[in-house]
């Protein structure tokens, strides 16, 4: 403090503290939901995330404020911060898996994005904002995952392998379940196979269901096929 008015590089060991906690109450909200759903980034991940960012943000602001007097020196509260954004690509790029048919960890990925922000503005001091954000993220995650489930469900591709002995049999038998069960084929390929404990054709589906169709119905279904030696979905 000089002469009476506060310096903007320095914070007490109160409000220090209190930041610091309250990055870790916010992220643990985040992390805890993202545990439960049995995701990669879990509670301690999103914790430490930011907690981390909150530190490196108050480091930014106020770590360097004894040299703010000094010659020719020249501070920039954000410089840290900023390398925050860039840091937590890499660890959200960890979490992106490209499965053959869809990739995966993208929400993942986006809530640490998200949490490094929210530890970030606590941080800065932005109480209100981180508070309103991380409320925000809890919708997004819980909420609006429900209402996926409950009407984009059966929009969602699956892929199904069939392992048979007969090409022309099976082809007319999918065609059959196809047509009755109003299945859209995204993409079909159909290979010969030399282990014959699997069968001699293999047929690789990726299919739309329709919602009132369930993907153990349709294996059941393909699996009664004559000739079909297994069948596996994913």
């Amino acid at each position: 403090m000089t002469n009476g008015v506060a310096s903007p590089w320095f914070i007490d060991n109160t409000h220090m503290l209190l930041r610091m906690g309250l990055a870790l109450l916010l992220g643990g909200l985040i992390g805890f939901e993202r545990e439960q759903s049995n995701h990669a980034a879990g509670l301690r991940t999103n914790t430490l995330v930011c907690l981390g960012s909150c530190l490196l943000m108050m480091l930014s602001m106020y770590g360097f404020g004894d040299f703010a007097n000094e010659t020719n020196v020249r501070l920039d509260p954000a410089r840290l911060a900023a390398q925050v954004i860039t840091g937590i690509g890499f660890l959200g790029a960890g979490t992106i898996l490209f499965t053959g048919k869809s990739i995966t960890g993208l929400t993942t990925a986006a809530s640490l994005w998200v949490v490094s922000a929210i530890g970030l503005a606590v941080g800065a001091g932005f109480y209100l904002a981180a508070v309103t954000a991380t409320g925000s993220v809890y919708f997004i995650l819980w909420a609006m995952n429900k209402i996926e489930k409950r009407f984009l469900k059966g929009k969602r591709e699956q892929m199904i392998r069939i392992y048979a002995d007969d090409r022309s049999t099976l082809l007319q038998a999918i065609n059959a379940i196809i047509q009755e069960q109003d299945i859209v084929v995204r993409k079909m390929t159909v290979s010969d196979q030399t282990d014959i404990h699997e069968g001699r054709v293999m047929v690789q589906m990726y299919v739309t269901l329709p919602k009132q169709l369930s993907i153990m119905l349709l294996v059941n279904e393909i699996n009664d096929v004559g000739g079909v030696r297994g069948v596996s979905a994913e």
